[in-house]
């Protein structure tokens, strides 16, 4: 008896000690800029839900993407390495479906939770390589898959199938041209799922968003909401038929305001329902939300960034190393232990989110990673590390590179070309859009970036990922592939 009673109250420890690890979801949307929500100045359309968010947990007002584009920004929120030092620097293309992958043995963020006894999930896009290789989701950690492992498929929101952890589930109703099965609606249905499946353990979620990356589609009912409230609209003939119709072209969008503004509605309603989802089943006061964007706002398919001032007024957009190509939204939610409606100017960026989640686990951090813990931030508490400096760099259009510290911020174009081309230098305490380059005015700080920008990176044994004046992996490769796919 007296065994019985010991092993029960052993039991009853481990399952207190199971119930005081939060879940994790880490939400992150497809080009979203700093301005596309209404809680960080969009006024053309509304994001309550994404608002509620903010209302109950913190704003961050200085945080960074991984990158400018997709797949390194990824790896390095998955990595916690910087772009200088992580495996995926680019969008290396990998014919017929995926992108180059990881190296094997790369540990992320998922192995990082299973290590600590968490049900581990990825909904939406992945992008960090091909199907069957030694990255794909279920090779790095991830005990559940569904949504797009190519980030070329994901430019299509009713495509024929849709990734099953290693199969494929084929989009019946949207065979030929039809448009019958909206892949966000059956990812957010394998996500709430999956809440439900794992209610009584620790679970971490990446819900990896789609919106508001082109193509330019949301359902009708959507749309509806926002025809004729933006005009004059912007229009985009994109391809919408023949031998390459939904494989790499955006297909046409006469209505891109309404639909730009339709397509964050949804994501909108579907994170609001994620939260009820948590709080019907008891599970939103244990659970910790981060939100943010991969990246600043693209100008493809019918969008008109311009227009909705997506990039919050700041210089640039997507594919820039200017604040607009980096500086994103982000938010954090967790109920009783980040103060309601708080904001925050801690400097961070994406190779900080996986350093925090060791801390927040109890695990070490480690040695390679670029970032430093936030949670100290989160939770109000003394400790903070800071940055010495961020860095960034871009290997399509010529290369390009830049680099934060403090409140100097450096970039260097046409890279190359010339890896030693001038260094643009601006203070963004002064001049947060960065309008006036100051480099003549402060030569020595110029010299004491450039010096950190050449220490920040090591090469990379891929050679597109070193400032190639060509790449093998190139938009141009992709293009040249399609065109085969006509003749």
């Amino acid at each position: 008896m007296k065994k019985l009673i010991i092993l029960a109250a052993v039991g009853t420890l481990h399952l207190c000690h199971a119930a005081t690890k939060p879940n994790v979801i880490y939400i992150l949307a497809d080009d979203l800029g700093y301005g596309d929500l209404s809680c960080y100045g969009q006024t053309h359309f509304q994001t309550p839900n994404i608002d509620a968010l903010a209302a109950k947990g913190m704003k961050f007002t200085q945080h960074y993407s991984g990158s400018t584009v997709c797949a390194p920004s990824r790896c390095t929120l998955m990595t916690g390495q910087h772009t200088g030092h992580a495996p995926v620097r680019g969008n290396a293309l990998v014919m017929p479906e995926g992108q180059k992958p990881m190296p094997e043995g790369t540990f992320t963020m998922a192995h990082l939770f299973k290590n600590s006894g968490y049900a581990t999930g990825i909904f939406g896009k992945w992008g960090l390589g091909a199907p069957g290789t030694h990255s794909e989701p279920l090779e790095m950690g991830f005990d559940r898959f569904y949504g797009y492992n190519c980030q070329r498929q994901a430019h299509h929101y009713y495509p024929y199938f849709l990734s099953d952890d290693r199969g494929r589930e084929i989009q019946w109703g949207n065979f030929g041209m039809e448009r019958g099965e909206y892949a966000p609606d059956k990812i957010q249905e394998q996500t709430l799922a999956f809440v439900e499946a794992n209610k009584d353990q620790p679970f971490f979620i990446y819900y990896a968003l789609v919106q508001p990356h082109a193509e330019m589609f949301a359902p009708e009912e959507y749309i509806a909401k926002y025809r004729g409230k933006f005009l004059p609209e912007s229009s985009y003939e994109g391809t919408d038929g023949g031998p390459n119709f939904r494989k790499f072209a955006y297909g046409s969008q006469p209505e891109g305001h309404a639909a730009f503004a339709a397509m964050v509605n949804v994501m909108d309603d579907d994170i609001g329902e994620l939260v009820a989802k948590l709080e019907e089943l008891g599970l939103a006061e244990n659970t910790l939300i981060l939100f943010s964007s991969d990246n600043g706002p693209h100008e493809e398919g019918g969008h008109d960034p311009a227009y909705f001032n997506s990039n919050g007024s700041q210089r640039g957009f997507k594919r820039d190393l200017y604040e607009g190509g980096v500086h994103v939204p982000m938010i954090a939610a967790w109920p009783g232990k980040i103060a309601f409606g708080t904001e925050t100017a801690q400097l961070s960026a994406f190779w900080d989110v996986l350093p925090t989640m060791a801390e927040l686990t109890r695990q070490p951090v480690p040695e390679n990673v670029d970032g430093v813990s936030f949670l100290p931030t989160l939770l109000g508490k003394d400790g903070q590390e800071e940055h010495d400096y961020l860095y960034w760099e871009f290997h399509e259009k010529k290369g390009r590179v830049a680099i934060r510290q403090g409140m100097w911020k450096a970039v260097r174009y046409d890279v190359a070309s010339d890896p030693d081309s001038a260094l643009e230098l601006y203070n963004l305490s002064a001049d947060p859009k960065e309008t006036t380059n100051v480099a003549e005015q402060y030569p020595e700080m110029v010299a004491k970036l450039d010096t950190l920008i050449k220490s920040a990176r090591t090469a990379s044994p891929e050679p597109d990922f070193n400032f190639p004046i060509k790449r093998k992996f190139s938009q141009a490769a992709m293009a040249h592939e399609i065109d085969k796919d006509k003749k």
